[in-house]
């Protein structure tokens, strides 16, 4: 009998696949943003900005060198990381972390007229953690901040997607 289920549900899922379905807004044609240029405005070259633009030159949007030649300025206005201790043990040892990504971005037209006014994204993720494995540790929170950076990035983009002048 469970044969019979894990076959039923293996191939209810490759016909799924095999019938081209995607979920709407996953693939880069998707996206129609209302706007065809934009400068991307940032304190510094982070890797969320890399990234950011990355994802923008995938969504075909034109990035320009200048701010008085795009229809639309993004502007980063910060970005911080923060690593706090969540739980302590008994004999006064980190057992847990809480971790914090928070982005804050602007976008506004030539006109100076908000499209998208001051917005935060804020991320956050827990850490256990064990004196024993502290290289582990170390990477696993390298990857949490990475993986925090890159829903940031997939939010800007969703978020750029649903822009509009605000009058």
């Amino acid at each position: 009998m469970k044969n019979v289920m894990r076959a039923f549900i293996l191939l209810a899922a490759l016909s799924l696949t095999a019938c081209g379905f995607h979920l709407r807004g996953s693939q880069a044609q998707d996206m129609a943003f209302a706007f065809k240029s934009l400068y991307l405005k940032a304190p510094a070259e982070t890797q969320f900005v890399t990234d950011l633009r990355t994802a923008l030159k995938t969504n075909k949007v034109a990035l320009t060198p200048a701010a008085d030649t795009a229809e639309l300025v993004l502007e980063v206005v910060s970005e911080q990381t923060n690593k706090n201790i969540l739980s302590l043990s008994g004999s006064g040892r980190v057992q847990e972390y809480h971790l914090v990504y928070r982005v804050s971005l602007r976008a506004f037209d030539n006109k100076q007229i908000d499209w998208l006014t001051p917005e935060e994204i804020l991320l956050t993720r827990n850490l256990a953690y064990d004196d024993a494995q502290i290289l582990a540790k170390e990477q696993e929170e390298a990857q949490l901040f990475r993986d925090m950076r890159s829903d940031a990035v997939g939010q800007a983009i969703r978020r750029l997607n649903r822009a509009k002048p605000q009058l």
